[in-house]
């Protein structure tokens, strides 16, 4: 059984800054990490949002020697 923790917009946007409507919008539209309908709450699971973020890094990252 997984125990990751299950986050909702609100969750979301005090994870990263983003607000929770974008969070909605993404889930919305297709953008954005994975989420899925648990009940009747939107919610997308903590480490997904995590690895999402990582490869935004990844991807958008600029950095090394000056």
């Amino acid at each position: 059984m997984n125990h990751d923790r299950y986050m909702q917009a609100q969750d979301c946007e005090e994870l990263t800054g983003i607000p929770a409507a974008t969070w909605r919008y993404w889930a919305h539209i297709g953008a954005g990490p994975p989420s899925f309908k648990l009940g009747r709450r939107r919610v997308w699971r903590q480490s997904v949002v995590e690895a999402w973020i990582e490869q935004q890094e990844a991807q958008t990252g600029r950095g090394g020697a000056a």
